[in-house]
């Protein structure tokens, strides 16, 4: 998701180093507004990467979906684009950091710069803002209404992901549910091979969030998948995260979020 700053604003406070993937990942966060939970760890382990690719990251914030898929799978060619030159500054260092190369961009979604105008991916991941402009309440915090508050329309994202990915390569989203309809229509119009996975809080509750992802220049019928479950059981009876195994071991081992073949 992108990240809370307005462009060119210091950052007003130190940020905090958190751990990510069991402290296999240490990444520096804004001590204040937006701060990346697990979204963009299950977006990462979603990308069908193999050693070699090349994945674009759109939005990348602090970098760590990107730099979660570059810890799970080596090798790998990882480029991020970030409108605020301040998050940007802190995925360079969060790359460097835990000695991992990925090159940031700082840049508009709609309006790339000419270096990666001139590069094609074979994934491209985004993790846009969850809420159309106007729908909502706006959050206390300014930047992290920023975050949260659509400013580019989504279906200019995927318009953007669709020129930057290569033919036959896949472009891969994580949103609300209430956007499912949006996505859908606007990843029609520029990819095929659409696969659906809902992401469900627990068995039996509808699901909150979704993966969508499309392939470029292949055709084959719409799937949905049977969904993802994130915590166990019906309700959050004690202390602790409750993940299911399956999520606990994206969160705390990098392992991947499999579509079914």
């Amino acid at each position: 998701m992108e990240s809370n700053w307005s462009e060119n604003k210091p950052l007003a406070d130190q940020p905090t180093l958190d751990d990510f993937l069991g402290g296999r990942l240490k990444m520096l966060q804004p001590r204040n507004g937006y701060r990346a939970g697990i979204d963009p760890v299950l977006l990462a382990a979603s990308i069908p990467a193999h050693p070699g690719q090349s994945v674009l990251d759109l939005g990348c914030g602090t970098g760590v979906a990107g730099l979660c898929l570059a810890r799970r799978v080596g090798n790998l060619k990882i480029s991020g684009i970030e409108i605020h030159q301040a998050a940007a500054e802190l995925a360079r260092r969060n790359a460097s950091g835990n000695g991992l190369e990925m090159d940031i961009y700082t840049g508009r979604v709609e309006n790339p710069p000419p270096p990666l105008r001139k590069l094609q991916f074979d994934h491209v991941m985004a993790n846009p803002p969850y809420y159309a402009g106007n729908t909502r309440t706006p959050a206390a915090d300014a930047g992290r209404e920023f975050s949260l508050a659509e400013e580019t329309p989504l279906r200019t994202w995927v318009a953007t992901a669709a020129r930057r990915v290569r033919p036959k390569g896949s472009v891969t989203f994580i949103q609300r549910i209430e956007r499912l309809p949006d996505l859908i229509s606007a990843m029609s119009e520029n990819l095929g091979c659409l696969e659906l996975m809902p992401l469900y809080p627990r068995k039996g509750r509808p699901p909150r969030l979704f993966l969508l992802r499309g392939q470029k220049d292949r055709r084959t019928p719409f799937r949905m998948h049977s969904g993802w479950v994130i915590h166990e059981g019906d309700a959050h009876v004690k202390d602790g995260d409750g993940y299911t195994w399956e999520t606990a071991g994206i969160l705390r081992d990098g392992l991947p979020l499999k579509f079914p073949d």
